[in-house]
């Protein structure tokens, strides 16, 4: 799958676009905008995406269970992500979740926002992303994921446009493009998404859906 991702050579006069991008991770970890050269090396890797997928806890919402004294799971969602969600969809990009848990709140919550893959229990992410690149036909640089934990990492460094929140592990941001300045379950999806639909450049186009 390795084919179809951006390598990072360079002719020696000037940096690769890895350097470019580890710059912007330096950035985005101090919460500065990026310069304009690592913006379009972002950009770049944003514009093939055709289908976004995600991680639910610590990336839709903020990682904590809760549980009432019947023993009855809930989370929060952010309304925010929901809409950036909506946006990519109406930009022509497919959506959907891979997590190792089990859970109704989530698979209503995908159901409500028409996400078109949604696999729980996904105790190899490597294997279910395998099989949705099969059945979509879509190649590894056309996607995005987002993830927080260590249990991303197969996904996040076979991926074109490897994303995750503000408060993902180091072990993360050190291998993703993009480190949203928000944390999961506070808009990061939506900077995410958001990023891609400019990278489109249809944001302006979709804003004025809503106007």
């Amino acid at each position: 799958m390795t084919d179809d991702v951006t390598h990072c050579a360079s002719d020696g006069s000037h940096p690769s676009d890895c350097d470019i991008l580890e710059g912007y991770r330096s950035r985005a970890r101090e919460k500065k905008r990026p310069p304009a050269e690592e913006e379009r090396v972002l950009l770049a890797k944003a514009g093939p995406i055709r289908l976004l997928l995600l991680d639910v806890d610590g990336v839709l919402t903020d990682g904590r269970l809760y549980y009432s004294e019947e023993g009855v799971e809930s989370k929060t969602f952010n309304t925010k992500d929901g809409l950036g969600i909506r946006l990519v969809q109406r930009a022509e990009v497919m959506t959907g979740i891979i997590t190792a848990r089990q859970s109704r709140l989530v698979a209503r919550r995908a159901e409500e926002l028409e996400m078109d893959v949604i696999r729980q229990g996904a105790r190899n992410k490597l294997e279910e992303f395998k099989s949705i690149l099969g059945e979509t036909g879509f190649k590894p640089y056309q996607v995005c994921y987002m993830g927080d934990d260590l249990i991303d990492l197969s996904l996040l460094t076979r991926v074109g446009l490897a994303a995750c929140p503000a408060d993902a592990v180091e072990g993360v941001k050190e291998v993703c493009h993009f480190i949203s300045s928000h944390p999961g379950g506070g808009g990061a999806v939506r900077e995410t998404c958001d990023l891609i639909v400019q990278a489109k450049g249809l944001y302006e186009k979709l804003v004025q859906q809503f106007l």
